[in-house]
């Protein structure tokens, strides 16, 4: 079983118990948080907003660290220009502590026209 999470304008692949350095989250030690789940997959996937509403990911903050030093230099030829600057990026370690769903609701009838007019509805065609 495992979920596919957007945090920090990334996507993850996350299990139950994995640790995944993220994006600095607005969250203290030892907090849990909530991630936003995009697909979960048991069984069968989970894909459609219905489904991922009922589906909860959520995370313990382990502890906010830094990323390793980058350097960026910037050169350009025959005008004497030079500049040399640092980034270091804020993290946060996180724990998924667990990937829970409620019963998943499917409709008795499957009616094609019926799905092809809520999937088109509201939008111009081209």
């Amino acid at each position: 079983m495992y979920a596919i999470v957007r945090t920090g304008g990334k996507q993850y692949r996350v299990e139950r118990g994995q640790r995944l350095l993220v994006e600095r989250l607005a969250a203290k030690e030892g907090a849990e948080v909530s991630l936003e789940p995009l697909l979960y997959r048991s069984e069968e996937a989970v894909l459609d907003r219905a489904g991922l509403e009922q589906v909860q990911v959520t995370a313990k903050v382990i502890e906010h660290v830094r990323g390793e030093k980058l350097r960026v230099f910037k050169f350009k030829p025959k005008r004497g220009y030079k500049r040399r600057t640092g980034h270091r990026q804020e993290l946060t370690r996180i724990e998924v502590a667990e990937i829970k769903t409620g019963a998943v609701s499917r409709p008795a009838f499957h009616d094609p026209a019926r799905l092809l007019h809520r999937a088109t509805r509201g939008r111009r065609r081209r």
